[in-house]
């Protein structure tokens, strides 16, 4: 855990009890501050009570004892409206702030040399997360991973010079953080998402923009979206500001890391600087989304000072890199056939990632609660697919949208589906097939989330596969 000493002495109200909320609330109770605990449910002041939280009631409390109020991530900061702690706070001058505001307040008091990586975008942050730690830890380094992906961040070890915190970033968590300066920055992408919360698509990159250019050393970005691509030019023109090193899937770039055909190329100002890296048969990190995170990954690693970070030693990471659950993963092989489950695909943006990824004969399993717009988008990828299989209250909106372009069935729900794909693929025996569960759909008609969904898969998988032997 990581004692936040910059509160020493000051009262501190921390609204919203889940987990980072809880770890906040111990941070600061072990680091001399004096903490008071709320959140709207009854049923997390009751967890909280439990877990020792001090509890205080801040719809009444006297706002002018705080120093500072900490909002979990999740409550409204300013769309659609503010929440109700933000509008008390702002009318009695105290800032709010969030978890990972006090990590980065902590670090600069304590250990303002440690090496801290900061990764954020729209799309692959997780992936990109998990890989820079995976990196980093085969090059033999101290990593702590936490952030938007596993551990909330006060739960870490402290920053520490010969130790390296890998954090992934939400929109939500950035703009509750004014002051982070990691090291190195990293913004994969930007497309429109969490309008709900930002408001417009401007404020959610204006958002996004604020993590880079806190970076102290180094910022990584992808330059594949026109946003991103003004970013990265107002940042070079930034006198005294951090190294921008570029990252793209479509083009070759200057000063930075690139993959046009799925083999990682490292530049410097139009030179070559070493031996390309080939992600074909890496099955963790196929598809051209995947090199995008490689590439990245690449380019924080190259970009901290680490005397290990060699290729042989990148080359052999990037090979042994085991995946994120849920996003493409690898389930079973089963004589010719991949069973995929890339149940994090709650949308068609996300989908269409994954049918990018495979070049034709997918045995496509489908449908869910639908989000607005379906999949009318993936119609140029219809020509790759086998069959589809439809689950879930999005079979008949679906079903009119495949039409005549792609032969499919109505299945129900998602053991059938499995039944079914594996039967069709398994008897066209044809070599590179893959049964993928790629939503496109949220999964709550049938399922509490998308994990749930995806191991479930995994399940129906591994039960078929038992059946099919016993027989």
């Amino acid at each position: 855990m990581i004692r936040v000493t910059t509160f020493k002495d000051k009262t501190v109200a921390v609204f919203g009890l889940g987990a980072s909320g809880l770890a906040t609330v111990r941070a600061l109770g072990a680091g001399g501050a004096r903490v008071a605990a709320w959140d709207d449910s009854e049923a997390g002041r009751k967890a909280a009570a439990d877990a020792g939280a001090p509890l205080v009631d801040l719809a009444v409390a006297d706002w002018s004892e705080f120093a500072a109020l900490v909002l979990a991530p999740g409550v409204p900061l300013t769309h659609p409206e503010p929440h109700w702690t933000v509008a008390k706070a702002k009318v009695a001058g105290v800032e709010v702030i969030g978890d990972v505001e006090l990590f980065f307040r902590e670090r600069r008091a304590t250990s303002p040399k440690a090496p801290v990586v900061a990764i954020t975008g729209t799309n692959g942050k997780s992936t990109t997360t998990a890989l820079v730690a995976h990196l980093l830890s085969e090059l033999g380094n101290d990593v702590q991973m936490g952030g938007n992906i596993g551990r909330a961040v006060l739960t870490l070890e402290p920053p520490a010079e010969n130790r390296i915190h890998v954090l992934e970033l939400s929109s939500f968590q950035i703009d509750l953080a004014p002051t982070a300066d990691p090291t190195v920055a990293v913004l994969l992408n930007i497309t429109p998402d969490h309008i709900d919360r930002h408001g417009t698509v401007a404020h959610y990159a204006e958002v996004k923009r604020r993590l880079v250019e806190g970076a102290q050393e180094t910022v990584v970005i992808g330059i594949d979206d026109d946003w991103c691509a003004d970013i990265a030019r107002a940042l070079e023109k930034r006198s005294g500001g951090p190294k921008v090193r570029r990252i793209s899937v479509r083009e070759p770039v200057a000063d930075g890391v690139y993959s046009l055909d799925g083999t990682l190329h490292e530049r410097s100002h139009h030179h070559e600087q070493a031996t390309p890296i080939d992600l074909g048969g890496i099955a963790t990190l196929r598809g051209r989304h995947n090199w995008q995170n490689a590439a990245a990954a690449v380019a924080v690693v190259e970009a901290l000072p680490l005397a290990s970070a060699h290729r042989v030693g990148l080359a052999g990471g990037l090979a042994s890199f085991p995946g994120l659950p849920h996003r493409l993963e690898l389930v079973k092989r089963w004589g010719p056939v991949e069973f995929i489950n890339d149940s994090k695909a709650t949308n068609a943006d996300s989908t269409e990632k994954a049918l990018a990824s495979f070049a034709g004969n997918i045995y496509w399993i489908l449908g869910g609660k639908p989000k607005a717009g379906g999949i009318t988008t993936l119609e140029p990828y219809f020509p790759r697919i086998a069959k589809a299989y439809l689950i879930g209250e999005a079979t008949e909106e679906f079903a009119a949208t495949l039409g005549n372009a792609v032969p499919f069935e109505r299945c129900g729900t998602l053991d059938f589906a499995v039944r079914r794909a594996a039967d069709d693929a398994l008897a066209a025996n044809q070599e590179n097939s893959v049964v993928l569960l790629s939503p496109a759909c949220a999964s709550y008609d049938q399922f509490r989330n998308f994990e749930i969904r995806g191991d479930a898969f995994k399940r129906f998988v591994a039960d078929l596969a038992a059946e099919r032997a016993g027989t």
